[in-house]
């Protein structure tokens, strides 16, 4: 299996991220909040997605929740 695809925020789009998601990969997206740099790992287990904040971790069903959580984050480029 491929290691993490490793991207800063808005470097790919949605649809980027969840084909990485669909091959089974996590991705670790660098991110800015409050001045300070974070990172959050996005990740499927083929039923749930994940994104692993560093204050918490919260669950989507779909691929339509995961995609709106990863736009509205700032996570992805504009597709």
């Amino acid at each position: 299996m491929a290691g993490p695809l490793r991207v800063e925020a808005g470097e790919i789009t949605a649809d980027e991220i969840l084909d990485a998601l669909r091959e089974g990969r996590r991705v670790v997206v660098s991110t800015e909040v409050l001045g300070a740099d974070h990172e959050v790992t996005l990740r499927h287990d083929g039923s749930q997605y994940y994104c692993d904040t560093p204050t918490t971790l919260h669950t989507h069903e779909s691929e339509d929740e995961m995609r709106q959580c990863i736009h509205n984050q700032g996570y992805a480029s504009a597709d």
